[in-house]
């Protein structure tokens, strides 16, 4: 007697998942899960580079904005990519190459459709000197501020707006349908600096922002096990750049070391200028004294994981 063979739920799921796959198209699969797209690969000069600034994609939708340096608006024209679904902004400080290009961005989002637009907004305290991430989007867009017209200007557009306090170990900020953003204090000088990590369906990325050797054991701790770890390279091993530099940023033989220690597997380098490209050897073998995983240096455009056509980023 014929007696049919059970099969299990999960087991039919989980045909039924491949048989779909299978009849995406290749880019729908290759979009599935965590991207990064850099729109500014520089820093406060004007070198060729937009200031920093980043899109990460969950399944290919560009849903998080990481820094809005200027220049990043002309990137993002570039990259034909929509910000019809951003729905968060993370900012590592409010130096004006990391946040000074908001105002732009912001009116990209609201006259390029997508309709109402309710934005969180995640930045440092405030500090001597620097307003809090609050303060600052009120300035900008508030009652009175010197963008106010735009929150309702061809769609509404709202914020929710969390500060980072300068002395906040480790936070979940977001934690819900397969994403986790996480955020910890850093250390840039008297800037009150921020350290952020993505994770979305087993994958993650890291950013440092900029960070001086007081942020080191935090970022350590953060980039832990990330896929990608996207550090600001500012200025060479000592004494090849000015000494109050090294007050500010990461020199390459301790990336290298922070990024072994914290068994990062790929090592993006970013917020680059001419100092640091006509040095890229010298730059590449320091950190290699120490850590052995794929490296590249950020180009404006450069995609991750790599897409055919994308400038500069090969770290598979």
């Amino acid at each position: 007697m014929f007696r049919p063979h059970r099969v299990s739920r999960r087991a039919v799921l989980s045909l039924a998942a491949a048989m779909l796959a299978n009849c995406l198209p290749a880019s729908a699969q290759q979009d599935a899960g965590i991207g990064l797209v850099v729109l500014g690969s520089g820093g406060p000069g004007a070198v060729g580079r937009a200031g920093s600034s980043f899109l990460v994609l969950l399944d290919g939708v560009p849903r998080i904005l990481v820094d809005a340096g200027g220049g990043a608006f002309t990137r993002l024209g570039e990259t034909g990519l929509s910000l019809a679904k951003l729905d968060t902004i993370l900012l590592t400080h409010l130096h004006a190459d990391h946040a000074g290009g908001l105002p732009a961005l912001l009116k990209a989002r609201v006259v390029g459709g997508g309709g109402p637009a309710a934005l969180t907004v995640v930045g440092p305290g405030g500090g001597p000197g620097f307003p809090s991430t609050t303060r600052l989007i009120a300035l900008l867009f508030g009652k009175g501020g010197a963008f106010a017209y735009l929150p309702d200007f061809a769609a509404p557009l709202r914020f929710h707006v969390r500060d980072v306090a300068s002395s906040a170990s480790e936070r979940v900020l977001v934690a819900r349908d397969g994403l986790r953003i996480l955020a910890s204090a850093g250390h840039h000088g008297e800037a009150p600096a921020i350290i952020y990590r993505i994770e979305y369906q087993g994958r993650s990325i890291c950013f440092s922002g900029d960070i001086d050797n007081k942020g080191h054991a935090a970022l350590r701790r953060l980039a832990r096990g990330v896929d990608l770890l996207v550090f600001n390279s500012v200025v060479l091993d000592p004494p090849g750049s000015p000494a109050q530099l090294y007050e500010l940023h990461t020199p390459p033989r301790a990336i290298g070391e922070l990024a072994r220690d914290a068994r990062v597997s790929a090592l993006l380098l970013t917020h680059l200028n001419p100092g640091i490209d006509n040095a890229k050897e010298a730059v590449l073998a320091s950190i290699r004294a120490a850590y052995d995983g794929p490296v590249a240096f950020a180009r404006d455009g450069s995609r991750w994981p790599n897409e055919a056509g994308s400038p500069g980023l090969r770290l598979d």
